[in-house]
């Protein structure tokens, strides 16, 4: 067969010309109709009426803009005949670690734990992790050389707690340096919360302070005469400086120092996070030297805490002395400040909204906040109870002949929430059990002279643990660095995980006790740990505070001696 072929040869015939087109479905009218001629079937009324109702719709399309009244009636005269009874209730199920259950743990982990005796030596064998590079050693280096005339006095506010005055005395101390300006002695500002109108001298050796710095920063305890004339004797007639937080070093050079160099004299209020945390290393240095070499606690307090850490030691004796401290913050306005909800139904609620109001006005109840304690408590920012202390203590191998030390203010409900914390571990002691009523008096009305004593107790303890975040955990971190070869020796718990693991009630001890040791195991880890951008070296004082120590000319070092 042939191809078709479109030209004709000869001695063919010309194709015919192809059909002309159909007419439009619409105007083409069958006169046989669909079927032909004798094949018309025969159609019922209820077929002729939706063969009509099919034509209306496809002639008139707008008529499906109707189709969505339609389906919602018929399902509203559906739904009016179904009887909601039989329908299954839908229940809210809490998310994962959003729910307070650790009593109900601890009453089923109770029996396996008290049985388990694998663990007694935890205290002499938890810091295994060694730092590979070296151990490090404070090189806090002084200056030998006098002082160049100063440019002026600078007066400052420090404000906060303890801690947060600290920081603001070792930034005056290196703003000072940098400026060759003479630093007066920082005033305490005296706060609302914290309730103290101790003084630099009441907390600190203040003779001491001025002997350390004597060579690098000049410092005094009062402002000459002659300038306070030009004031009328009122400081607050001195020139203010309002700085911004976290300012810069060469801030204080281009805006500050001029005004110091016409004034003679300046203040700054309030002063604490007035300083950049990164700075030059001649600016760290003062700030090294403030923190760890010459602030120095008065002697009433350092001689009750030494004091109070011997008494630890005995207490401790069959572990060769070694103890654990814990800082707990599970105070009345901690816990109303966490907006975190625990176990003590109708009346924790009533006592935690007065906390509220008493110490933030209107803060927690403005409108349009909305406050989750569920999603709190999963983010792990919620204040750890006694309770779960205990259990995350017990599961990271310290038994109950662990001494341990508990630095914290006043505990809520401290009868109820600290008797399972005194069953895991009986020879428990704070510093109002550690100390007679006549020695704590002198220090009992004032929270930062008493914060003081619990930190040079944990300072010397063997293991920190730390619970809540806060300047005191930082700040102790740092120094135990500084004292301890760059190792915290600080047990830091991972709160987002263990709120999951005290909200799951299918878990066992053995499992149980397998996070907590994976958990310590991580915080020795983490014991050696370098400065990096952002980082206070009053956390983190390697390597601006600290020197690395090479292994190998230890060694030498030490045969040689030999």
């Amino acid at each position: 067969m042939h191809p078709y072929n479109r030209i004709p040869s000869s001695g063919q015939s010309t194709p015919s010309p192809p059909p002309s087109p159909l007419r439009s479905p619409r105007l083409r009218r069958s006169k046989q109709g669909r079927f032909g001629a004798g094949q018309q079937p025969g159609r019922t009324f209820a077929q002729r009426l939706t063969w009509l109702i099919l034509s209306v719709f496809l002639r008139r399309q707008g008529i499906f803009l109707f189709a969505p009244l339609i389906y919602i009636s018929g399902m509203l005269l559906y739904m009016g005949t179904v009887s909601f009874d039989v329908v299954p209730a839908i229940t809210h199920r809490p998310a994962p670690g959003s729910v307070y259950r650790s009593p109900q743990l601890y009453a089923k982990l109770r029996p396996e734990m008290d049985s388990d005796n694998s663990t007694s030596d935890t205290i002499s064998t938890v810091w295994k992790h060694s730092y590979k590079g070296g151990q490090w050693q404070p090189c806090v280096n002084k200056s030998s050389g006098g002082l160049l005339e100063s440019n002026g006095y600078i007066y400052v506010e420090a404000n906060g707690g303890l801690n947060q005055q600290r920081t603001s005395i070792g930034n005056a101390v290196a703003v000072a340096g940098y400026l060759n300006a003479t630093l007066v002695i920082p005033n305490f500002h005296y706060h609302s919360v914290w309730r103290d109108p101790s003084k630099f001298k009441d907390i600190y050796d203040e003779d001491y302070f001025i002997t350390t710095l004597e060579n690098d920063v000049q410092v005094v305890n009062s402002i000459p005469e002659y300038i306070m004339e030009r004031f009328d004797h009122n400081m607050s007639n001195v020139y203010n400086f309002r700085i911004k937080a976290w300012s810069s070093i060469q801030y204080y050079r281009d805006a500050v120092l001029p005004k110091l160099l016409e004034e003679k004299i300046i203040r700054i209020s309030p002063f604490a996070n007035r300083l950049s945390i990164d700075a030059p290393p001649a600016v760290q240095r003062l700030r090294c030297l403030a923190n760890y070499e010459a602030l120095k606690f008065s002697s009433p307090i350092l001689t009750l805490a030494e004091s109070l850490v011997a008494r630890m030691k005995n207490l401790s004796a069959n572990n060769g002395g070694k103890y654990v401290s814990v800082h707990l913050r599970f105070e009345e306005d901690m816990v109303a400040f966490s907006c975190c909800v625990f176990d003590g139904g109708e009346e924790e609620i009533q006592d935690m909204n007065a906390a509220r109001e008493r110490g933030w006005r209107g803060k927690f109840t403005k409108p349009g906040r909305v406050i989750r304690p569920g999603a709190i408590r999963i983010n792990g920012k919620c204040p750890l109870t006694p309770l779960e202390v205990g259990l995350m203590l017990r599961g990271m191998g310290f038994d109950k002949s662990t001494s341990i030390y508990l630095a914290s203010g006043k505990i809520y409900k401290s009868e109820k929430t600290m008797a399972p914390l005194f069953e895991m571990f009986p020879l428990l002691q704070t510093k109002e059990m550690l100390a007679s009523a006549e020695e704590l008096a002198p220090f009992r009305n004032y929270s930062s002279r008493m914060a003081a004593i619990d930190y040079t107790v944990c300072l010397h303890s063997e293991v920190f643990v730390t619970t809540q975040g806060g300047n005191f955990p930082h700040f102790l971190m740092g120094h135990r660095r500084y004292l301890y070869g760059g190792h915290s020796k600080t047990v830091r718990p991972d709160k987002r995980k263990l709120a999951l693991l005290f909200d799951n009630p299918k878990i066992g001890w053995k499992s149980f006790k397998r996070q907590m040791l994976n958990m310590r195991t991580h915080s020795d880890a983490k014991g050696f740990e370098l400065k990096r951008p952002n980082d206070s070296i009053y956390t983190f004082p390697c390597p601006d505070c600290m020197c690395r120590v090479d292994n190998k000319s230890e060694d030498s070092r030490l045969s040689s001696v030999t």
